[in-house]
């Protein structure tokens, strides 16, 4: 399986640039405010410098209290500015991940579903949850924090150099140690983090898919190969977590160590300054109070840079969703006509022999043509060629002349409409279930596409249209109505085109008759391909198709087929006993 691609550096500084674009202001106003805030902070050290060196020539006490309540009002003045500089950038940073978010649904639903297919749903919901959620706080919290931080910190030691200028470059000397260990760190931490978010992104769809399957791996008696399976995704997840913890192991304690280098550093470098008479003991003390009020600060931007490369990993994940699928959006013609051609159509999926074998078909509008053949026989692919949700990789599949899978999403999903036996019921009203493939469609027409499908089930529900289905509803669709719902859907879609590949499975025979003659009085005059595990959708259709082994080996109405006494004709004998 092929997970989604990562975006690679470039694309995250542009796109990062793009997603602060137009809040020049909020971005201006937040280092404005943080930047009053830092400077407020500077006075109280200096004042309490200044106390010092007022104790010790014994000035009156008045002076100071005035300097104490001086320092009291610059720490309020701080807390003010720093309250309103953390809510518009609160603010900014939410605007920035809703649209984040707004893009990333966006990229996500514009996904080929092949695409989706090959990656595995794993990756995607990781990414969908997991990478987005870590994308939000880095960009809500971590990089307001990083910038006042930063700031704070340049302020802070801009300080010490005024106190005098010998003390400002003593205070530098546990910089050294910090910017070798952070560019060690920064050159590892990247490739690590992605190779963690990779590891989790397997471990999901290994879990999803064993738990989406439980029946299938209990009665063939998998779970010792399920669970051999989970563990090696385990250890590789936390191999991959053991390597970043390896990073801040080293990290962490070298920059720790480095803290009270400056300190120490300046005391004895003031002490012997203040002897000489070129600063007073109260610089001194104010110079050592500015670098342990530097602390803080600096621990957060290197404690937020270790979290801003998770952000950077996530974001690159995030923006790799959609990344280096082509957008050829209008590129192709309008189809001239609503024919479909097949010709020489073969098909591999990745990495493996050809599916299909030279398909040459031809379908006339309003034909209603049934594709049967024994399982792994290629129908569902051939369903999916002329859905245009894959492309043959030799031979053409076009409609109107213009190969289906070049045609421009939104339109061939109006032109073109693919039921599968899979079916999903969204969170929600009924109504807003089938509006999504109408949303213009009146009350009226929602309750003649349900009549239409044989979903007389709606006149049950107590809310009618506003009944809340999907998970956690208290009114459940089982399988069956679930799948009429789907129909219906395709009813208020409209389209020229509509193939069903074993759409009716769920349904019990009965009822998957009645739906199927439902549908193709609704449908009259628009062509139906219909991947036929019940022959008696065969023998109602215009033309049959026999598929097997990859290649079409019978085409004929029901009673020609039949009378050659071919395949299908013995399917035929086979189904009527």
């Amino acid at each position: 399986m092929t997970g989604l691609p990562v975006a690679d550096r470039a694309t995250t500084r542009r796109s990062s640039r793009d997603l602060l674009r137009g809040e020049r202001t909020a971005v201006l106003t937040v280092l404005l405010l943080q930047a009053a805030a830092a400077a407020a902070a500077l006075a109280a050290p200096r004042l309490l410098g200044a106390i010092v060196d007022d104790v010790i020539s014994g000035a009156a006490m008045a002076r100071i209290d005035r300097l104490a309540l001086a320092i009291a009002v610059c720490t309020l003045v701080q807390g003010v500015l720093l309250r309103y500089g953390y809510l518009v950038g609160y603010r900014l940073g939410e605007r920035a991940v809703a649209r984040l978010r707004e893009r990333f649904v966006r990229r996500a639903l514009d996904l080929p579903t092949a695409v989706v297919e090959r990656a595995g749903t794993g990756d995607l919901a990781n990414r969908s949850s997991v990478d987005v959620s870590q994308v939000g706080t880095t960009v809500r919290d971590v990089v307001p924090i990083l910038l006042i931080a930063a700031s704070q910190v340049v302020l802070l030691i801009g300080a010490v150099f005024l106190i005098h200028p010998v003390l400002g470059l003593v205070a530098l000397a546990g910089l050294p140690s910090i910017l070798g260990v952070t560019r060690w760190y920064l050159r590892r931490a990247s490739p690590a983090y992605l190779a963690e978010g990779a590891a989790a992104a397997d471990l999901t769809e290994a879990l999803t898919t064993t738990a989406e399957g439980a029946r299938t791996v209990e009665a063939f008696r998998l779970s010792g190969e399920r669970v051999t399976s989970g563990t090696v995704r385990v250890k590789r997840q936390w191999a991959t977590r053991r390597a970043t913890l390896a990073l801040r192991s080293v990290f962490y304690p070298v920059v720790e160590a480095s803290y009270a280098v400056p300190i120490a550093v300046v005391l004895v470098a003031g002490g012997a300054l203040a002897r000489r008479g070129a600063v007073s003991i109260g610089d001194v003390v104010a110079a050592a109070l500015l670098l342990q009020q530097a602390i803080e600060p600096l621990d957060r931007v290197l404690q937020f840079i270790e979290q801003a490369q998770r952000g950077v990993a996530s974001y690159a994940r995030v923006l790799g969703v959609g990344f280096g699928v082509p957008e050829q959006r209008g590129v192709a013609p309008a189809p001239g006509d609503e024919r479909i051609e097949v010709r020489g159509a073969r098909f591999a999926y990745a990495n493996g022999h050809d599916v299909l074998h030279g398909i040459d078909l031809d379908l006339r509008p309003g034909e209603r043509l049934a594709i049967v053949g024994p399982s792994g026989a290629g129908k569902s692919t051939l369903a999916r060629l002329l859905a245009g949700n894959e492309a043959p990789h030799h031979g053409a599949v076009t409609l109107g002349g213009v190969p289906v899978a070049e045609i421009d999403p939104a339109e061939r999903r109006r032109l073109v409409a693919l039921v599968t036996q899979e079916h999903h019921v969204f969170i929600g009203t009924l109504r807003d279930n089938l509006s999504f493939a109408a949303p213009d469609a009146t009350d009226g027409d929602m309750l003649r596409a349900l009549v239409s499908v044989g979903a007389d089930w709606y006149a049950t529900l107590p809310d009618g249209l506003d009944t809340p289905l999907g998970e956690g509803a208290a009114h459940q669709l089982g399988p069956a109505d679930a799948q009429q719902l789907a129909l219906a859907r395709i009813v208020l879609a409209d389209p020229h085109t509509l193939i069903l590949d074993e759409a009716t499975a769920a349904l019990d025979p009965t009822t998957a008759r009645r739906t199927e003659r439902a549908l193709a009085a609704v449908l009259g005059g628009r062509t139906v391909i219909a991947i036929a595990h019940r022959l008696n959708t065969a023998r109602d259709a215009d033309r049959v198709a026999v598929l097997a082994d990859g290649r079409i080996t019978e085409l004929g109405t029901h009673d020609e087929l039949v009378d050659a006494g071919g395949a299908y004709a013995a399917l035929w004998r086979s189904w009527h006993g």
